[in-house]
């Protein structure tokens, strides 16, 4: 990002010369808000994220914050974001423009229409498409930093899953749908911090039991990304969530919040919205697959690794064995295997790979596909249906252990990087 500070008088320079410039007016057109590292937000980017965020919240009926505080809180999203941003280009985390096509044509996809017709709703909405495609560049940028930084390393071991089946043996499976308020700890808090943050968050729980609406104060008071959305998780299975939450809501009828609840990353408010019991499948439809995959990184660019997945796609369909090809030339652990990855379940790989593979008949080969891991070619052996009643739940418990561990390791970590950036904030600066 470059540091844009320009006024009329760097033109009026120009034109008219130095002599006159002490009679010239000078109109600031943009203006830096917040340093960020060697980055800058300008007035411009925050005022046109206030704008999306304010008609996001009005869709939704969200009663808005006063204008100081969703400037605030808008401005420390977007320095979070951009320490991200700058954390994963130095990792060599990037989506060029091939990749982002891609990404935002599945999303036309999804909505039935045509990218241009999905291009002109956007602009109908008043959205540009330019700032649309940088939002989705980004949120793609961070998707892959969070599963490189944090998915990638947490392993659930089977005493873990072992452990959690054995102390809910019994129990009904529940999912929670939630909204809530985090009012956040810097890292290494003093006492002084500890004190205030606790009186914020005790003052937010005040006025919900005064009636308030909780997605207003979760809009005013909440630090976490989903506060302009009301605070809302959507359904969380219990299992994802920390013992010490599963507790309380267990106890709680829908419209109830829990007392505050203090954890690593800070002070939390939840809010039970609703309540189910898990739907127990069964019976699913498995798919045994393999593939051929190549990875992209600093020395293999994308254009390399689909030039290569052609040609042996090319030489698949002159009559080699797809297993030799894997063997030699896959860059994943099923390479030894010839690319076989055994019987796959619903949800067990990532939904790009899921999505091709799921449209393949027996016996076909993709074309090259894309996932965060890399190129693929995929080719589906054979389906069927299993009862996977045991299986299925120790899947599931897996999912849930893994998902509740990102996310409190994710919280961890964007703390720490959030302390350790430079950031030096503007906005007094009139």
């Amino acid at each position: 990002m470059k540091l844009r500070h320009i006024s009329r008088a760097l033109a009026l320079v120009a034109l008219i010369g130095t002599s006159q410039l002490a009679s010239a007016s000078v109109e600031t057109i943009d203006r830096i808000v917040a340093v960020v590292n060697k980055s800058v937000v300008t007035q411009q980017e925050l005022d046109a994220r206030i704008s999306s965020v304010q008609k996001n919240m009005e869709s939704q009926r969200i009663t808005l914050p006063p204008a100081a505080v969703l400037k605030q809180q808008v401005l420390d999203r977007m320095i979070l974001e951009l320490v991200q941003v700058q954390y994963a280009d130095q990792m060599g985390i990037r989506v060029d423009d091939s990749q982002l096509e891609r990404a935002i044509g599945r999303m036309a996809e999804q909505n039935k229409m045509s990218l241009p017709q999905f291009r002109e709703t956007l602009a109908k909405q008043g959205m540009s498409w330019k700032s649309f495609r940088e939002d989705i560049r980004r949120e793609i940028t961070l998707t892959r930093l969070k599963e490189r930084e944090i998915d990638n390393r947490i392993v659930i071991s089977d005493s873990e899953i072992d452990e959690y089946i054995k102390l809910n043996t019994g129990k009904e499976q529940q999912e929670f749908r939630l909204a809530h308020i985090l009012i956040p700890l810097p890292e290494n808090a003093s006492p002084e911090q500890i004190t205030a943050k606790r009186t914020r968050a005790l003052a937010a729980i005040e006025e919900i039991k005064s009636g308030k609406d909780f997605a207003s104060i979760a809009a005013v008071y909440s630090s976490a990304p989903d506060a302009t959305s009301g605070g809302s998780l959507g359904w969380r299975a219990a299992g994802s969530l920390p013992p010490a939450f599963t507790q309380l809501l267990e106890k709680l009828n829908p419209g109830e919040i829990t007392d505050l609840v203090r954890s690593p990353g800070g002070f939390h408010i939840v809010k039970l919205l609703e309540k189910r019991s898990q739907e127990q499948k069964t019976v699913v439809e498995q798919t045994h697959a393999r593939h051929i995959l190549i990875r992209t990184n600093e020395l293999v660019s994308e254009g390399d690794a689909r030039q290569r997945l052609n040609q042996l796609a090319d030489r698949l369909k002159n009559g080699s064995k797809f297993e030799e090809l894997a063997r030699l030339y896959s860059d994943d652990g099923s390479a030894s295997k010839g690319g076989d990855l055994g019987w796959l379940t619903p949800g067990e790989t990532v939904p790009e790979f899921e999505t091709a593979m799921n449209a393949l008949k027996p016996g076909e080969i993709s074309q090259v596909i894309q996932s965060p891991f890399g190129l693929h070619i995929i080719q589906v052996l054979e389906r069927r249906s299993k009862d996977m009643t045991k299986e299925r739940e120790r899947f599931r418990v897996r999912n849930e252990l893994k998902q509740r561990k990102s996310e409190e390791q994710f919280e961890d970590w964007l703390r720490q990087q959030r302390d350790r950036a430079f950031v030096e904030l503007r906005l007094k600066d009139e």
